[in-house]
């Protein structure tokens, strides 16, 4: 079986990126069938992504070159996969087309806690194997989100539900952006692990 070329960029501001990356390098190691290299910090990367069939992104704030927009927004649409974790809701702040590829961003956040998650698509392949219902402690992103995207999980927020994870398109490629993650106990996490894993898997499935 052909490996899934996986590139795990971290990186920017706020986020404990350098101890956020091993554990996702190591959830997806496990299964043998990715094949990941993890970049940190050079954006300059995005213009190299050649060869990669799926990136895994956890950055926060920065700002996009041209060359850098351009070309990350080419290479998915071509038929490859993003997949964004946490802070990528919260990178490039006023960038509408990264925005846009995303399918959201953030605006806020209540104080780190535990709370629980509700699967909304159980049969969609990023879940399959989850409980409808699960509890992960974390801190909880509050995003201005596309309507139009494929939202899979959602949790109460001032009695409201808000979206944890959704899938979306860019071009011929496949967008799973999830809101946990925000730290190295969040991403310890076997549920988000396994979602994570999941994500990737979907995001390089050719159409």
């Amino acid at each position: 079986m052909k490996k899934i070329k996986t590139l795990v960029f971290g990186g920017g501001e706020i986020h404990d990126w350098k101890g956020i990356q091993p554990e996702l390098v190591e959830a997806l190691g496990a299964p043998e069938v990715v094949d990941t290299h993890a970049v940190q910090n050079d954006l300059s990367a995005l213009e190299h992504l050649d060869g990669y069939d799926v990136l895994v992104f956890h950055y926060t704030v920065g700002t996009l070159t041209d060359a850098q927009r351009v070309s990350l927004s080419k290479w998915l649409a071509a038929g490859k996969g993003f997949v964004g974790i946490h802070s990528a809701a919260d990178s490039f702040r006023d960038d509408p087309d990264y925005r846009s590829l995303v399918g959201g961003y953030f605006v806020t956040h209540p104080r780190y806690r535990q709370y629980q998650v509700s699967i909304k698509d159980p049969n969609h392949l990023i879940v399959q194997g989850i409980e409808e219902e699960f509890w992960v402690t974390d801190e909880q992103y509050i995003l201005s989100y596309d309507p139009r995207v494929h939202v899979l999980a959602t949790a109460l927020w001032k009695g409201e539900a808000m979206p944890v994870a959704w899938t979306k398109s860019h071009g011929k490629g496949r967008v799973f952006y999830l809101a946990l993650g925000h730290d190295v106990r969040a991403c310890g996490n076997l549920t988000f692990r396994k979602m994570l894993l999941q994500g990737v898997l979907w995001a390089a499935i050719e159409e």
